[in-house]
């Protein structure tokens, strides 16, 4: 006894299934996404930053790798005029709230323009 089956539609599925999994890179669709909108949220955080010497404002990095982008103060930055670290200060000036809070703000007001946008705050 022989039974035969057949799969109709399989060929069609793969093609679908290859073009997602092609979207999903981090050089394709969703990590060009991932890749604007980390530069956005960057730009913001900057833009929001208050200024006494510049350096907070200057110590904001953005880092990209694979579908994660992350910004961040920069830990060996140096404020020129006292000596001391805008990545220290500047978690101290976050926590304060209000409109100090620039990483705290983009998140909310960031994620909020962007509905493609999901956004953590780790402190570290």
């Amino acid at each position: 006894m022989s039974e035969e089956f057949s799969i109709k539609g399989i060929q069609e599925a793969q093609a679908v299934n290859a073009k997602m999994i092609a979207r999903l890179q981090p050089n394709g669709e969703v990590g060009q996404k991932i890749k604007d909108l980390t530069s956005s949220a960057h730009r913001y955080a900057v833009s929001i930053t208050h200024v006494l010497t510049g350096s907070l404002r200057a110590s904001h990095r953005m880092e990209l790798k694979g579908l994660r982008g992350r910004i961040y103060l920069d830990p060996s930055a140096v404020n020129p005029r006292t000596g001391q670290k805008p990545a220290v200060y500047g978690f101290y000036e976050n926590k304060r709230g209000g409109e100090h809070a620039f990483y705290d703000r983009t998140v909310e007001e960031f994620e909020q323009k962007s509905e493609d946008a999901v956004f953590s705050v780790v402190d570290k």
